[in-house]
């Protein structure tokens, strides 16, 4: 109603119009590459994201998010399916792969009157699956009482308040079982912050014996850490990961 009468404009550039003009969504990336979180939590899968969170891509998961301005709900999938696609162009799973939302909190849902990153994901997963991926998704996690809101929480905080937060109750593993017995999981989110919640989404899936492949997010944050201390020459440095590339 409010663009209605006083006229909507884009969340790139501001510019009157459309809610995302042609020339930011031209300017959106087309590629994924890993996205390591630092210091990454011990044991996370690989992380896939299309670009840093901030300008555009944050204007979007802000307003699809917080103010539901649906009409980024495509754009935003589509950018999710790169990031899902480059994943498993990279890990090569093979069989079905199913696509598991991170949970939002009931409450959040309840204020919200919507659950975007389950929104997004089945949109993406209907994305890849019109260019031949044998992908779907499936709520599989659920998430335990006590947890509170992440924002402004850093990474100790967010570890500490997501441990053993989530769980994978069993009507959705025997829905998948029945289904598809053999397939591999990539967990799935709108940004990705400091890696706690991936990680616990990881530990929560592979504690009832499912395969993470990957996690796969729209964008990725850019973490800023003290400068590090000089490392000896005795020191190895930890492994690099080399960018994936992916053609739609």
């Amino acid at each position: 109603m409010a663009d209605l009468l006083l006229g909507g404009r884009c969340v790139g550039c501001a510019r009157p119009g459309r809610v995302l003009c042609r020339p930011c969504a031209a300017r959106l990336p087309s590629t994924a590459r890993p996205s390591w979180p630092s210091p990454a939590p011990p044991g996370l899968v690989t992380p896939w994201a299309t670009g840093p969170y901030d300008g555009v891509l944050r204007a979007m998961v802000v307003a699809h998010k917080e103010h539901r301005v649906l009409a980024l709900r495509s754009p935003l999938a589509r950018l999710l399916a790169c990031s899902v696609a480059a994943a498993l162009a990279e890990a090569r799973p093979g069989g079905t792969v199913v696509l598991v939302p991170v949970p939002s909190r009931p409450a959040s849902v309840r204020a919200r009157g919507d659950d975007p990153t389950y929104a997004l994901t089945a949109r993406a997963a209907r994305l890849l699956g019109t260019a031949g991926h044998d992908v779907r998704v499936q709520r599989l996690l659920r998430i335990r009482p006590g947890v509170v809101d992440q924002a402004g929480l850093g990474a100790e905080a967010r570890a500490a308040n997501l441990a053993g937060s989530l769980c994978c109750p069993s009507a959705g593993l025997h829905r998948l079982a029945a289904r598809s017995p053999r397939a591999a999981t990539v967990v799935c989110d709108d940004v990705l912050t400091t890696g706690a919640t991936a990680r616990e989404a990881q530990r929560a899936l592979e504690a009832v014996g499912l395969r993470v492949t990957a996690v796969a997010a729209v964008a990725a944050t850019r973490r800023r850490l003290p400068p590090a201390r000089p490392r000896s020459d005795s020191e190895s440095s930890g492994p690099g990961v080399s960018p994936g590339r992916f053609t739609h």
